[in-house]
């Protein structure tokens, strides 16, 4: 009976003392990353970012139902390495696979405000494939890197530009940070990755107060991918119905000799503007799918999931101002139709591919031979 109370004595003082560790803390979401070089403990930003600290959580305990077979149950940060470091940059990890292309079988969004900065280091961040492509790769900065922010000047950066990088920062280190700099400091070889293995043994989430506590990671999560699913289907259906309305209107159309087609959505009542004028275009821009490939129609670009805020803030969901004339550099179908309206027209443009971008296509996001449908409208003329 002594042993049995001595042993419970033992546990009971053993967990006061890890409570005790992390109440020092304060309330708040955090998680200890158990290192073979030493404990980092970093605070993470579950309101402002509640999706990607959702993930983190969900993988680091090992309850996410939305991970590949081979990861489920099982705590998917326990054991993984650090496989690429450099110093005065950063250190990386979250990949099973150490190979730095590993992900967890699927992808998240961006969750970029202006409010998280790469200001200094000990920053908390995803990596990332290009946008919206996050997954359970993550780095620590080890000096200030705001050429990673999502914001510059206060203004979102066109983030879904490939040559532009934009980060998610979920959270900082409040504790461990020789742990950081210990790490960012060993050998490395080819492709940056350290010559002796640095790993993490585990990564323990603390929850602090009632809101933390209160923060079900799963059911962010669930809703969220609930939510995309909804978004794809509705796009998917959006799709469908405007490839089948096409196809009705392409032989109703006006054809003229030169195989572009034309057809009339609304009849204007300005003038006609003259060669050499600049106008005001709205447009949107289809392939024969019903897939939207550009537009300057913010409403149209939302209903397709293409809305993007950097474009707003440069004001390119206005109309778009474009030359009236033959020697326009637009494609010849855009061209020859745009000079047949007026002021207030509308119509829609079945331009077949010698008149479009023919054989070679256009930056990977118009197929070759491909037709396209425009809608046009000429809102002013600008001069």
């Amino acid at each position: 009976m002594k042993k049995t109370n001595v042993f419970l004595l033992i546990i009971t003082v053993l967990l006061a003392s890890c409570k005790s560790q992390y109440a020092e803390l304060g309330d708040g979401l955090f998680a200890d990353i158990h290192t073979t070089k030493g404990d980092i403990i970093v605070k993470l930003e579950y309101e402002l970012t509640p999706i990607t600290v959702a993930n983190f959580i969900s993988l680091a305990e090992g309850k996410s139902p939305f991970v590949s077979e081979e990861y489920k149950n099982k705590k998917y940060y326990d054991n993984v390495i650090f496989h690429r470091v450099m110093k005065d940059f950063m250190i990386q990890g979250g990949d099973p696979t150490g190979t730095g292309s590993g992900n967890p079988g699927y992808k998240f969004k961006d969750e970029l405000t202006d409010s998280l900065h790469h200001d200094k280091k000990g920053i908390l961040s995803m990596a990332n494939a290009g946008f919206e492509t996050n997954g359970s790769q993550f780095f620590i900065t080890h000096k200030a890197t705001p050429f990673l922010d999502g914001y510059e000047n206060g203004m979102l950066k066109p983030c879904q530009n490939p040559r532009v990088s934009c980060h998610t920062v979920f959270g900082e280190v409040i504790e461990g940070m020789d742990v950081v700099d210990s790490i960012a400091n060993v050998k490395t070889g080819e492709g940056d990755r350290p010559i002796d293995t640095i790993s993490m043994k585990t990564v323990q989430i603390i929850r602090n107060g009632r809101a933390a506590k209160n923060f079900d990671a799963i059911q962010v999560l669930s809703d969220y991918f609930e939510a995309e699913k909804a978004k794809i289907a509705a796009i998917e259906k959006l799709k469908s119905d405007m490839a089948t309305e096409f196809e009705a209107q392409k032989e109703k159309a006006e054809e003229l000799p030169s195989g572009l087609r034309i057809m009339t959505l609304q009849e204007g009542n300005g003038e006609k503007p003259k060669h050499g004028q600049q106008v005001g275009v709205h447009y949107a821009g289809y392939l024969s799918d019903g897939s939207l490939f550009d537009s300057n129609y913010e409403e149209i670009a939302t209903k397709y999931g293409k809305y993007d805020e950097s474009r707003k803030q440069q004001m390119l969901y206005e109309p778009s101002p474009m030359d009236y004339s033959p020697d326009a550099s637009l494609i010849a179908g855009f061209k020859e139709g745009m000079m047949t309206m007026k002021v207030g027209d509308k119509i829609r443009l079945f331009i077949p591919p010698h008149l479009g971008y023919g054989p070679q296509g256009s930056r990977g996001v118009i197929p070759p031979n491909a037709d396209l449908i425009f809608d046009l409208e000429i809102t002013e003329i600008m001069d």
